[in-house]
């Protein structure tokens, strides 16, 4: 059976999920921020010059787990996250969200 989502944009995706209830706003907000936030980390590696194996070392977290966190395809705990962007000169900081403003 051909999966109908290959080639759907996610704003095509995520529309038709939040029509059919599959996804609240909530859902979507925590979301962009989990791709906002990867994409920060990746982003600060990359600056670096770290690959991920030396990330691991420097962190203490495998390499897999970081090759993950950075694919999206875990949901890490936070005390994972803040050991990873610790040797990247970065922490968390929680800060308001404007009304309008758009995550990712």
């Amino acid at each position: 059976m051909r999966n109908k989502h290959l080639g759907s944009t996610w704003q095509e995706l995520k529309g038709e999920l939040m029509e059919r209830g599959a996804l609240t706003p909530e859902d979507v907000r925590a979301s962009e921020l989990r791709v906002a936030l990867m994409g920060e980390l990746i982003e600060a590696r990359k600056e670096r010059g770290i690959s991920q194996q030396e990330l691991e070392q420097l962190s203490g977290v495998k390499r897999p787990i970081i090759s993950r966190m950075e694919n999206g395809s875990v949901m890490s705990q936070i005390d994972t996250v803040l050991k990873v962007l610790a040797p990247l000169g970065k922490k968390l900081a929680i800060v308001p969200i404007d009304n309008g403003e758009r995550i990712a």
